[in-house]
């Protein structure tokens, strides 16, 4: 096959274009089923292919599956970051007044945003929907989504404050999510204040670089990873909307994460109080070894490592009170400025994330255009991690949290971080706050009350604005507060 048929949308010399420029750079193969292809299939093939920047795929091989380069960290420049700790272990209270003030008027002045990465699918869950639609809460069943929401509108009325959500969904989910809100009225907000948009792809390749189908008609494509995040935020004009909007700070959370503080008051205020550009949420290390990223000082700027890449031996050292020396771990909550995300995600070559690789199984097709059954990693895709932002800016805060009041993430169908472990940290949650108000309920050795129940955000979305509101209701199984 030479040419491409001219029977498309695009024009028969940007068509022949697409297919040269494949050849020429050796990934003339994705059109190998051409002729057995419908006219829409070759649409949707071009399109796919014509949003590939060739060059820049070349390049990743290269580095990643041709170079026998390895960049190694320099262990002797690393050590242990300074960070906000908690207010119950801080002397100063003045400071952290100055800090809510802070933070409340920037919250009440309409300046803060929400943004939420919510791309994945359920299907670790057994949930075959979108992460977010998946339902979390004790005694309502509310979905991630709707617990978001609703904690997003009690801080708006708290502060009569505008305050709009951005979402970023996957090419998987995007249309699911969408009906979602749709079919559920957008669970009180105005239509204008949630925006959805789509994270970007790269081609999945093999071994050897060559870009893998996943059929005969469509690239095997998957998402560029957080660090994708800010590029999809700025050509959504998502950013652009931010700056109309007078929003200068955008709080980051996951969508898997069903006791984060969406907008917090005291974070956002040491934010504005230290200048940062990017401020990190951090929780203290449980065990050494513990599976998340490590917030380090390095060179005089916190950065940050992957657990798997510390070395045994400093992810053991103690400090003088007995805890661990290098105790940070990153939890996925951030805060961002405005225009320090407008920078990462253009095309600014002072301001570009690095890829990189990660070996998977991903599904494609033979020779033939049948599907392959896979026992082993077969290929490579290529992600940019958001903590690298962390490179680009010499201002950064961490700031402390108490896991049990702010990350329970959900990801596995059963055992750790599971549906089970993210209700039960829910009600442990609810329970200490009843505990706070001088309310009475009983629970057991792990903190556990022996039924369900609920605080609705709507209710209190901080243990302090509990106390202030719990009039001592008799809390017993299946009651919501709300």
């Amino acid at each position: 096959m030479n040419k491409i048929s001219p029977d498309l949308n695009l024009d028969k010399l940007e068509a022949n274009a697409v297919f040269n420029t494949f050849k020429k750079f050796d990934q003339e193969h994705v059109f190998k089923f051409w002729d057995q292809l419908s006219k829409e299939e070759r649409q949707n093939l071009l399109e796919q292919a014509s949003e590939i920047d060739l060059k820049q795929l070349k390049n990743l091989t290269e580095e990643h599956l041709v170079s026998t380069a390895t960049k190694s960290i320099d262990f002797s420049e690393i050590t242990p970051a300074e960070y906000i700790k908690l207010k119950s272990k801080n002397s100063n209270p003045e400071e952290w007044e100055e800090a809510k003030s802070l933070g409340e008027d920037a919250i009440r002045s309409g300046k803060v945003a929400a943004f939420t990465p919510a791309g994945g699918q359920g299907s670790r869950l057994g949930f075959d929907a979108p992460k977010g639609m998946y339902p979390v809460t004790p005694v309502l069943k509310n979905s991630l989504f709707q617990l978001f929401a609703e904690k997003i509108k009690a801080v708006s009325k708290k502060y009569n404050a505008n305050i709009p959500w951005y979402i970023m969904t996957s090419l998987e989910n995007h249309n699911d999510t969408v009906e979602f809100f749709m079919t559920n009225d957008f669970f009180g907000f105005n239509e204008e204040d949630i925006q959805f948009f789509s994270q970007y792809t790269m081609p999945a390749v093999d071994f050897e670089g060559k870009i893998l189908m996943s059929n005969k008609h469509n690239i095997a494509r998957t998402p560029d990873g957080h660090g994708g995040s800010f590029k999809a935020l700025v050509k959504s004009g998502s950013t652009d909307d931010m700056a109309k909007r007078g929003i200068d700070i955008v709080s980051f959370f996951q969508i898997d994460n069903s006791l984060v503080q969406c907008i917090d008051p005291y974070f956002i205020g040491f934010h504005i109080k230290q200048q940062s550009k990017l401020s990190s949420k951090a929780c203290i290390k449980t065990e050494p070894k513990e599976k998340v990223g490590l917030l380090v000082a390095k060179k005089g700027r916190i950065s940050t490592i992957e657990y798997s890449d510390f070395p045994d031996e400093m992810a053991a050292k103690r400090n003088d009170e007995g805890g661990l020396l290098f105790s940070t771990g990153s939890i996925g909550i951030h805060l961002f400025d405005r225009e320090f995300i407008s920078k990462l995600g253009e095309d600014n070559e002072d301001f570009q994330l690095p890829f990189h690789k990660a070996v998977k199984k991903i599904s494609t097709i033979d020779d033939e255009g049948n599907p392959i059954s896979l026992e082993a990693p077969n290929g490579v895709k290529f992600e940019m991690f958001g903590f690298d932002a962390l490179d680009y800016t010499s201002n950064a805060m961490i700031f402390e949290t108490l896991r049990e009041n702010e990350f329970s993430p959900l990801k596995n169908a059963t055992g750790k971080d599971s549906p089970e472990t993210v209700l039960n940290l829910q009600l442990q949650l609810f329970s200490s706050w009843v505990k706070a108000a001088g309310g009475k309920i009983e629970v057991d050795e792990n903190g556990l009350p022996p039924f369900s129940f609920e605080i609705k955000p709507s209710y209190a979305t901080d243990v302090d604005e509990f106390i202030a509101k719990y009039d001592g209701e008799a809390i017993a199984e299946g009651v919501v507060l709300a």
